[in-house]
């Protein structure tokens, strides 16, 4: 059981390991959404308001939402209809999600677009594959998760301008990419996400995933714990965008693949049959 000196320590160790890193303050109006939210009775009038009063946030958020993901019949015009047709929870993470982009807007060394629109497939394969899930996680989270599991990624491109380097070595070797940074500059992006994650008030499985996206143990012993699955949806995600964009699979993949499907409750076909069906809704 932790103690609070360490969990105290812990957190000092964060805070020494995000040092000198851009971390984006929580955005004012995703604030003052939470504020709408926690008040007896929700308007909608109210958050559809507060939401379009940031014109390029509203726009983001209508071009998310009429992507085939979400299977509209029709196009959907403004934020008050897309509030009454989604759900406030459902706006919510993908206002979330767009704010996460537009705080990032200092010069880096890698492209912010590429990294944004795989972030995003990423994100939108977790809300396709959420009738894997069923009750066991907040399927509203499953969107964010895959949004921000990265997210610690544009503050090393601002911070380092040599961390180009370090990605493409990560991507043509065998070797993590949280322990190349570790080792070149003695933290990871797992743990900035997760700095950021938690200072903009994500829930703390969420938070937890991001922390620990690249432990390859994670799914060692099978608890059947919420952090678990979600886990489970991001690898499986993950490695469907990553092969289709990068023609490879994750680092991870080999060693928790068959723990992914288990989890999950398919097999290595079903999750072929997804693969074919989540490209299918990106490339149209």
């Amino acid at each position: 059981m932790a103690t609070a000196e360490m969990i105290t320590a812990e957190e000092n160790a964060l805070a020494i390991a995000t040092k000198g890193f851009v971390i984006p303050a929580k955005p004012e109006i995703l604030i003052n959404l939470e504020n709408l939210l926690a008040g007896d009775e929700v308007n909608v009038a109210d958050v559809a308001k507060l939401i379009s009063s940031d014109v390029g946030l509203s726009s983001l958020i209508l071009k998310t939402i009429n992507s085939p993901f979400y299977g509209m019949s029709a196009s959907i015009g403004d934020i008050r209809q897309a509030v009454m047709l989604l759900g406030i929870q459902v706006i919510k993470a993908v206002m979330t999600g767009a704010l996460l982009r537009q705080s990032y807007v200092q010069k880096s060394c890698i492209s912010m677009e590429r990294f944004w629109d795989t972030a995003g497939d990423i994100a939108n394969s977790m809300n396709f594959i959420s009738h894997l899930l069923k009750e066991r996680v907040v399927i509203d989270n499953l969107y964010t998760l895959g949004l921000f599991c990265d997210c610690g990624i544009p503050a090393f491109a601002i911070r380092y301008p040599d961390y180009r380097e370090v990605l493409i070595e990560a991507n043509s070797g065998d070797e993590l990419l949280v322990d190349l940074e570790n080792r070149k500059y003695h933290s990871n992006h797992a743990i900035v996400g997760y700095y950021l994650a938690n200072a903009w008030g994500l829930p703390k499985e969420v938070c937890h995933v991001i922390l620990n996206h690249h432990d390859v143990h994670f799914l060692d012993k099978i608890t059947g714990s919420a952090d678990q699955y979600y886990y489970a949806a991001l690898k499986l995600s993950e490695n469907i965008i990553n092969k289709n964009r990068r023609f490879q699979e994750i680092t991870e993949w080999s060693v928790c693949k068959f723990r992914v499907y288990d989890l999950l409750g398919i097999t290595e076909s079903d999750a072929l049959d997804l693969e074919e069906d989540i490209m299918d809704h990106l490339t149209h």
